[in-house]
């Protein structure tokens, strides 16, 4: 089984992204919000979900670990396969994981595909399973707590797909003279 890749964007089509790794390139189906931030030509990391059916075998990437235990545990319910799974994770998967916890039928529901019978399964599975850091709250920057004008990009970036634990990472890199949001994801996905 496939569960890690390394490459470079060789093509970049409708929810999937050919990836070259050493000359050999891999057909790989991403969350729809993650293929705006990518670029052909761009190096590019994932963990993958290898997918083997009769018929056919397709991989699944995801940007980090963590991102890829919480698809598996999405497709570890009956009647979520990992199409729906990656269609589910191309929204914050905080905000998914907090759905789940509190039992919000409501938000669940709101996801293309997802019915109140599906719903009500992630929740009564996944409820005690779901990992959240601080109860969904950011971890603190280690030189401080993260600085207000940081909460619209942390958002913004978020909806693009990126992982919490990602983005608190990264921000602790964007030097100091970049203040506005704007700037801010710019530098973020510049140099992601």
């Amino acid at each position: 089984m496939i569960a890690y890749l390394s490459g470079t964007i060789q093509k970049i089509l409708e929810k999937k992204i050919i990836l070259n790794v050493s000359g050999v390139g891999y057909l790989v189906t991403v969350p729809a919000s993650m293929i705006f931030t990518l670029e052909e030509g761009k190096s590019l990391e994932l963990y993958i979900h290898t997918a083997v059916r009769e018929d056919d075998i397709s991989l699944y990437g995801l940007p980090s670990a963590d991102s890829i235990k919480f698809f598996n545990q999405l497709i570890s319910v009956q009647g979520i396969g990992p199409k729906m799974a990656t269609d589910m994770m191309s929204l914050p998967s905080d905000s998914i994981k907090n759905a789940i916890v509190q039992g919000d039928t409501a938000t669940l529901t709101s996801i293309p595909g997802v019915g109140k019978k599906i719903a009500e399964r992630l929740i009564t599975e996944l409820k005690d399973k779901i990992e959240m850091t601080s109860n969904g709250a950011f971890p603190q920057h280690t030189k401080g707590s993260l600085k207000k004008e940081n909460d619209e990009a942390i958002d913004a970036l978020l909806g693009l797909g990126y992982q919490r634990n990602e983005i608190v990472r990264r921000l602790k890199e964007v030097p100091e003279k970049i203040q506005k949001t704007e700037d801010i994801i710019r530098y973020f996905l510049q140099n992601s």
